[in-house]
This record gives C-alpha cells, sequence and structure tokens, in this order.
C-alpha cells in the first residue's frame, strides 16, 4: 500500500483526489435524500434502520452480538440503534428457538412492509437517477461499489468484524 508521501509524488493523485470529492459529493446527496426515493420524504429511512431491517430481513432472527459481528459494529450500537425499532413495531424480540433463554430480534410483520416500502421507493429512485444508463452500465457501477465497500471494510477488520457487502 502506498504511503502518504508517495501518494504526492503519484502520477495518479488528480484522479485519486478526483475519486475521493466525488465520494464526498455521494455521501452527502445520499444523506440529503436519505435515498428515500423521488422526493417521498415518507418513504425515507435512517441508514441505521434501513441496515438493521434489511439484514433481518435476509439471514432472519438472530441475536444483538451476531446481528452485530455481521454489520461490523459493537453489540451497544446495534442495541441502542434497535431500541426505536422495537419501539415503533417494526422489530420484535422473541425467545431463541434453540434456547427459550435467549432473546433474538426479528422482523415484525409491520416492519417487512415499512422495508418494502422504502426498498420499492429506493428501486424507483435508482430507476430515475440511472434512466439513461445501460444495464452494463448498472451492473458495472454495482459491481465497482460492491468492491469498493469490501475495501472500506477491509481496512476496518483489524479493529472490527467486517461487514457484509449488503451493509453499504
Amino acid at each position: 500500500m502506498p504511503t502518504s508521501s508517495d501518494m504526492t509524488t503519484d502520477p495518479n493523485a488528480g484522479l485519486l483526489d478526483a475519486l475521493q470529492h466525488q465520494v464526498a459529493v455521494f455521501a452527502r446527496r445520499a444523506e440529503q435524500t436519505r435515498l428515500g426515493g423521488v422526493g417521498q420524504v415518507r418513504n425515507s429511512m435512517d441508514r441505521a434502520a434501513y441496515l438493521l431491517l434489511n439484514r433481518l430481513d435476509k439471514e432472519g432472527p438472530m441475536g444483538v452480538k451476531a446481528l452485530a459481528a455481521g454489520m461490523g459494529i459493537d453489540s451497544s450500537t446495534v442495541t441502542r440503534q434497535v431500541a426505536p425499532l422495537v419501539d415503533t413495531g417494526l422489530v420484535k424480540r422473541a425467545s431463541h428457538p434453540e434456547d427459550g433463554r435467549a432473546v433474538v430480534l426479528q422482523l415484525s410483520p409491520r416492519g417487512q412492509a415499512r422495508l418494502e416500502e422504502v426498498r420499492s421507493s429506493r428501486r424507483e429512485l435508482m430507476a430515475l437517477v440511472t434512466d439513461d444508463w445501460t444495464p452494463e452500465e448498472r451492473d458495472a457501477f454495482c459491481s465497482l461499489l460492491t468492491r469498493f465497500n469490501l475495501a472500506l471494510s477491509g481496512l476496518h477488520s483489524t479493529t472490527t468484524p467486517t461487514a457484509l457487502p449488503n451493509d453499504s
């Protein structure tokens, strides 16, 4: 990996500057829209909530520790982020199927419906933003963005568990 002093003499420094700028602009735009869809505030959802609900939907009920490990964050963060989801009925606590003393978190029917509403709105937004892209361009962008997110996640793997691609 190049050192910071290598970057100042790197002929690709201009491209790397442009890349970091575009990533920063993307992060700002994503936060501004909360990727909530085509101007539909009702379909926006906090990033942390979306990622938690999405993981529970894809992987099924699980405990806080497993959820935290899979997302590359600590258990106290998951506990704090899940609390409002439980309070609003999007997530419910249930007994572990194999150990009734343990508690697992699972997506409630209301949470499933809300998640699908947000996903649908986000699909519309992605379709609108990439309307003039070919399917191959969409696929290439998705592949490269996944690769970029995995590389970022790998940088943190020495201090935290590595997040999976669908956590980005």
